[in-house]
């Protein structure tokens, strides 16, 4: 019969024998589920056994694990189970690599689920599944089976987790660069979260997706409160993604000219906690902008490529940065010129003959300056700002004059009949 010391030999040797531990865990297992005693320790048992798999890397054992349980959580109360499924299911997250897996575990469980006739258990596995698929980019799968959750929980009237639903749904049509309908969705779960009592977690995530679209709208101003309050409930809740909300709020200081507050919010009280890798890579960027300085901005890119390059956020709004930069970079340095070869510019801002000459050329489109480029001789023709041509909206007010005076004459002419 198992006992709880066989439990805590188990644990005990989870790091220094893991075979050993497994063995002991499997025989727990094994067990008759004669009483309720027995049938809590297999229940420990079994997450306990999951956890080893996961801290010693065996995606493939932890998914024979799910498949092999599903006979003893059949057996048990239905809360329970859905504890357990989403908890092991939870744990490929930690394993490098083992996204597809735990994707295909997700839909058997939920197959399995439906088998069951567990509605409330396949609703909370498909809405992981949908987060599941977010993370993989398989935003059209999500798309898909969004729809039709909606539907089901819309007609339950689950509150909770349609506010879930709807912020998965805002999120992946953000990535699908929708934005209307990514607000849309948005809007849709704040409504459904003001019915109902919003744990602190959802309502932060809720802050973060709303401070990331007005990011997108150039509002930083707005999307900088925004997560701050995401920071301040993720920090209550001792959650990893609280130094996430800290990058989005000095990314938003940064992008509002506003470096310099950079380094007074990391040298704050909630942001010391934070303190790392991640708080620098945002720190040398906001110094490479204080100084205006391109190449201290592409060593800070080098130098936490992983931290600043990952997030599709930080990296679509740093790219318009180092464009700007380039820019404001590029203007200074023509403005004393009538003619300065394309070489010598290059060399000033210390980048590529070929990339310089590209924005250049930009530039002139974008009527940023007026100009052409000699590319025979390498150079650019810088031209005075041609004086505005008067004769349009000359030409535009006389006609609206005209138009005056054509209906006056026509009320005078109606007045006379």
């Amino acid at each position: 019969m198992p006992s709880v010391s066989s439990l805590k030999q188990a644990e005990n040797f989870a790091e220094l024998a893991p075979e050993k531990a497994e063995e002991i865990y499997k025989d727990i297992l094994g067990q008759d589920a004669s009483n309720d005693q027995i049938i809590k320790e297999q229940e420990q048992a079994l997450v306990k056994l999951g956890e080893l798999y996961r801290d010693h890397r065996k995606p493939q054992e932890l998914s024979a694990l799910i498949r092999s349980s599903r006979t003893f959580m059949a057996s048990i109360a239905r809360a329970k189970t859905a504890k357990i499924v989403k908890s092991l299911i939870d744990l490929f997250s930690e394993i490098p690599e083992g996204l597809p897996l735990q994707i295909e575990i997700c839909k058997e469980t939920i197959q399995w689920s439906v088998e069951q006739k567990r509605i409330f258990l396949k609703q909370s596995l498909e809405t992981r599944l949908v987060a599941l698929y977010l993370d993989n980019k398989m935003y059209h799968d999500a798309l898909t089976l969004i729809n039709s959750l909606l539907k089901e929980l819309k007609r339950l009237d689950d509150k909770m987790m349609l506010v879930e639903v709807q912020l998965l749904e805002s999120r992946v049509c953000h990535a699908l660069r929708n934005l209307p309908k990514s607000r849309a969705a948005l809007t849709s779960a704040r409504t459904s979260a003001n019915a109902i009592y919003c744990p602190p977690l959802l309502q932060a995530a809720l802050d973060m997706q709303s401070g990331i679209l007005h990011a997108e709208d150039k509002d930083y101003k707005t999307g900088y409160s925004y997560f701050y309050e995401t920071l301040e409930g993720y920090s209550s809740q001792d959650d990893s993604r609280a130094v996430l909300a800290l990058k989005y709020m000095l990314l938003c200081k940064i992008m509002l000219n506003l470096s310099e507050d950079v380094h007074a919010i990391i040298n704050g009280k909630i942001a010391l906690r934070y303190a790392g890798r991640e708080v620098d890579a945002m720190r040398a960027v906001a110094t490479a902008h204080q100084n205006r300085s391109l190449n201290e901005f592409e060593v800070a890119l080098a130098t936490y490529r992983d931290e600043l390059g990952n997030d599709p956020i930080i990296r679509s709004h740093l790219a318009a940065l180092y464009d700007t930069l380039l820019e404001q970079n590029l203007v200074r340095i023509i403005e004393p010129f009538s003619r300065v070869e394309i070489v010598h510019v290059a060399e000033m801002v210390k980048l590529p003959t070929s990339q310089v000459e590209t924005k250049l050329s930009q530039m002139i489109l974008d009527k940023v300056f007026h100009g052409i480029l000699d590319q025979g001789a390498g150079c650019l023709i810088v031209f005075d700002e041609p004086p505005q041509d008067k004769t349009y909206e000359a030409a535009l007010d006389t006609l609206k004059q005209m138009g005056n005076v054509v209906e006056s004459l026509y009320e005078k002419a109606a007045k006379l009949s």
